[in-house]
């Protein structure tokens, strides 16, 4: 390959990194593993640029070659995961193969049927079914309390309409860092789906922290309309991300992969 080509792969690969290491981590719910997935991923093409599959697109074919790896480590989490990852395994084991992935693809990352069947290997009309399965199993998985910390009331309702239609419980909705405190300190919620920036310049990274740490872990989906921002790899990152405007599919796609990882013992499976 020559020196103008592997320029433009690296390229390739450079702009849709951000986007496979946030796949990565919500597959396996935490950024330490998913990255070292994304991680074998790109020492894969370096050690055989054929792998990369330029018939399709850049963005397909860097999925694509996660998928080899993904599906060859029997998709499971690190053994040294935490309890989260642990738990998750044991309800993700019921679920038809390559559903949750199809979903986070189709709903999360975008991609059409045409190249999620190509990163999966299998048919447009496979995909398609994989998609809907995913939703009908899922929907009837597990079930819990969610925290929305949102300061556009239009936003929040729409989320809170989505979640409750999902069969989940509402804890309230937090308009700033310390209406989200005094939340969880009334219920402990057992999923946390929070905005960056809130009504009084407070920060939803900040409130989410601080009600981590008193209250101990649970799953975070934090909506954004700056996704880029937390996917620097330069420090800690959320394992879920959707970006602002969001689309109701996206939600339920990832309020459902969370919950996977949700620590409660009052979740019914």
């Amino acid at each position: 390959m020559t020196t103008a080509s592997n320029g433009d792969l690296a390229a390739q690969v450079g702009t849709n990194l951000p986007y496979l290491r946030r796949y990565a981590r919500a597959l396996t719910g935490a950024q330490n593993s998913g990255d070292k997935y994304a991680m074998a991923t790109l020492e894969a093409i370096l050690a055989d640029p054929q792998v990369y599959d330029r018939s399709i697109s850049p963005k397909a074919a860097l999925f694509q070659v996660f998928h080899s790896i993904w599906s060859t480590s029997g998709a499971t989490f690190e053994d040294g995961d935490t309890g989260l990852a642990a738990r998750a395994q044991a309800h993700l084991s019921s679920l038809t193969n390559d559903t949750r992935e199809a979903l986070l693809l189709h709903t999360i990352e975008e991609f059409t049927f045409e190249d999620l069947g190509a990163i999966l290997g299998v048919s447009q009309d496979e995909a398609r079914e994989l998609v809907d399965i995913a939703y009908s199993e899922m929907s009837k998985s597990v079930s819990g309390r969610v925290m929305i910390i949102e300061d556009e009331a239009i936003i929040a309702i729409d989320l809170e309409a989505i979640v409750s239609e999902m069969g989940h419980q509402i804890t309230g909705v937090a308009r700033t860092e310390e209406a989200a405190i005094k939340l969880a300190e009334a219920e402990k919620p057992d999923l946390i789906l929070s905005d960056i920036h809130l009504a009084d310049n407070s920060s939803g990274i900040d409130a989410v922290n601080r009600i981590l740490a008193k209250h101990g872990d649970c799953p975070v989906i934090f909506i954004t309309a700056y996704p880029e921002r937390l996917l620097t790899g330069e420090g800690p990152e959320p394992a879920f991300l959707i970006s602002k405007p969001y689309s109701e599919d996206q939600v339920r796609s990832a309020v459902s992969q969370a919950m996977f990882f949700a620590s409660t013992e009052t979740l019914k499976a």
